[in-house]
């Protein structure tokens, strides 16, 4: 049947075409299950037992995604805006369940809720996890880990977009939209397929050039693969449980991953327009990576400020690789750490609230409310505090010189509303169940920012198995609104969305 009648609560006419999207959700599974064979050899490299795990799981998952192939054929194999956003919606949380199956039948089994919440941490890039040990992870469960913070750092769906070129005609462009970070949407490319494929390529030449820096340093093969993919899709799972302080001596390994780390936070179609012919005067003109910046020096002044009067400067690295470090790790929502923050005092942890909060460049792989927001809400506010003084002067707010149109702002300034309320309210949960007031609010904003940080109970050296199974779910649920920037997943619940 082409188009299934949703539940009926006063919806008119169905209008969305529910057999395409779930035709396309066992397509999409099957490349889910294509990507589990890699870390099934790496299970059979390594010997360990765990194999049958990734065997079943890559069963269980094309099993799925050839019946939804053969159950569901749409009179009208077209994909337009409404469909385009519910796939977005649900390819996330299909992908989760699925990717927690290894997770939940490997050697060292994890409950359903702690599994989903693992999965939907990995895809959407938040870090946060429920393992406490994580060294004690087999090589198999450890890749897989990592692999998935590499495909949701780029995007599920873009990496669709790139495999498949029937997109092009069919829900491409809105399914883009729905996924990629930021205020606006730029192609590279005409095409949205070959925008996708220049985006991976990019992605994954980066990841190449970490793999190999980080094998130049004390990591060996397999945990440079992994810090790797966790760093370029700043998505943070380590294989260690210190984190990159477990290389606390290499002053290299913390500064090849500083680096990387920002360059995730940076627009990935800046960094195509960089590479090929722009040159770093191109980077160096855009606004957004000019704030990027500032913001990052203007935290490392004060970081050390609060290191220095906290009195917890013991050596040069104190005020130097550690900060900034940890400033990069925060804004751009990768989550790593070399030490542990909260002993830098109030000030420090009230600045990584802040840095959770505002996040890198849109376009990238990070998290958080993300830069060109923040800079377009205070040029506008500004403006608006001018014209309480003189209310016949016509302020615009540009960005890179394009003018910016009250639609788009009004749209930021819902986006800043509901994102504080569904952190407001998804905090208020966790204090219902009897987590910490500073502990809820600090994991919630660090699951909306998809940063994965944790602080108190949750904080360095912990996890986030601590919180009660509910809030497991809560947390996810903000994750994944977090990832699709909110739209994407509120637009669901508007009635007119179900109506023609």
């Amino acid at each position: 049947m082409a188009f299934i009648k949703p539940f009926h609560l006063g919806i008119k006419a169905p209008v969305v075409n529910i057999s395409a999207v779930c035709r396309l959700l066992g397509w999409l599974l099957l490349i889910e299950a294509a990507f589990m064979v890699i870390p099934l050899a790496t299970s059979l490299i390594y010997g360990e037992n765990d194999a049958m795990a990734f065997v079943e799981s890559i069963a269980i998952t094309a099993g799925a995604g050839l019946l939804a192939i053969l159950c569901f054929r749409p009179r009208l194999a077209n994909m337009g805006k409404r469909e385009g956003f519910l796939l977005t919606a649900l390819v996330w949380v299909v992908f989760s369940a699925f990717g927690m199956l290894p997770l939940l039948i490997g050697p060292t089994p994890l409950t359903v809720s702690e599994g989903f919440f693992e999965a939907m941490s990995g895809f959407t890039t938040t870090g946060a996890t429920v393992i406490g040990q994580v060294s004690t992870l087999t090589h198999g469960i450890q890749m897989w880990r990592c692999l998935m913070q590499w495909l949701g750092g780029m995007g599920i769906i873009m990496f669709t977009l790139a495999v498949l070129p029937k997109f092009n005609h069919s829900g491409g462009l809105m399914m883009f939209n729905a996924e990629v970070t930021g205020i606006t949407h730029d192609k590279i490319s005409p095409r949205i397929s070959q925008t996708a494929k220049t985006l991976w390529m990019i992605y994954l030449i980066l990841t190449i050039v970490l793999i190999c820096l980080l094998l130049l340093g004390p990591m060996n093969l397999f945990e440079s693969i992994c810090h790797a993919m966790s760093t370029i899709s700043t998505g943070g799972y380590s294989t260690s449980d210190g984190s990159i302080g477990t290389w606390d001596d290499s002053y290299y390994t913390k500064i090849v991953i500083t680096i990387f780390m920002f360059i995730g936070g940076i627009n990935f179609g800046l960094l195509f327009a960089t590479v090929h012919g722009g040159g770093l005067r191109t980077l160096w003109r855009n606004d957004i990576f000019r704030t990027y910046v500032y913001v990052i020096l203007g935290m490392f002044i004060l970081f050390d400020i609060a290191i220095i009067v906290r009195d917890q400067f013991h050596d040069l690295q104190d005020i130097t690789i550690e900060p900034i470090f940890q400033i990069v790790s925060t804004i751009t929502s990768t989550g790593y750490t070399v030490t542990n923050f909260e002993s830098w005092g109030t000030t420090v942890l009230v600045l990584v609230f802040l840095l959770m909060f505002i996040g890198a460049c849109a376009g990238s792989t990070t998290g958080g409310a993300k830069l060109d927001r923040i800079r377009c809400v205070i040029v506008y506010t500004w403006h608006q505090l001018r014209m309480v003084v003189n209310p016949n002067e016509v302020h615009t707010v540009r960005v890179n010189g394009r003018v910016i149109s009250r639609t788009i702002i009004g749209k930021i300034m819902s986006f800043m509303v509901i994102y504080m309320v569904t952190i407001f309210l998804s905090a208020i949960l966790l204090i219902g169940m009897h987590v910490p007031l500073v502990d809820a609010f600090f994991s919630t904003f660090s699951c909306m920012g998809n940063n994965g940080l944790g602080a108190g109970i949750t904080g360095y050296g912990s996890s986030y198995d601590i919180i009660p199974d509910a809030g497991k779910w809560v947390l996810s649920i903000v994750m994944l609104i977090g990832r699709l920037e909110i739209f994407t997943i509120f637009v669901l619940f508007v009635p007119e969305f179900w109506r023609k």
